[in-house]
């Protein structure tokens, strides 16, 4: 497709959530995984032995990317859209 022909890009309306006490913008319609990694986040929690953990798979097969979501464990973030105010904390130990 030429440059010219592209279709435009379009972003739901913003919205913030929190990780580990950060609030963090993103916007409707990104998953819960995506807004972390474009926010930088580096470690969505860690392994029994401390190893760091991040999305691995992006389809929701490995829970590699499992995180606390509003108090509830084991949330896959690669298949799970943000929504205004979720409260997200890192899976320690999993």
């Amino acid at each position: 497709m030429s440059p010219s022909r592209r279709l435009p890009i379009v972003r739901g309306k913003s919205v913030h959530i929190t990780f580990d006490g950060k609030a963090l913008p993103c916007n409707e319609g990104d998953t819960v995984a995506a807004a972390l990694l474009v926010a930088g986040v580096q470690e969505f929690g860690t392994t029994r032995t401390g190893d760091p953990r991040q999305p691995f798979c992006n389809m929701g097969t490995c829970f590699d990317c499992a995180v606390v979501i509003d108090g509830i464990p084991l949330v896959r973030a690669c298949i799970t859209q943000v929504r205004e105010g979720m409260n997200i904390e890192p899976t320690k130990g999993f």
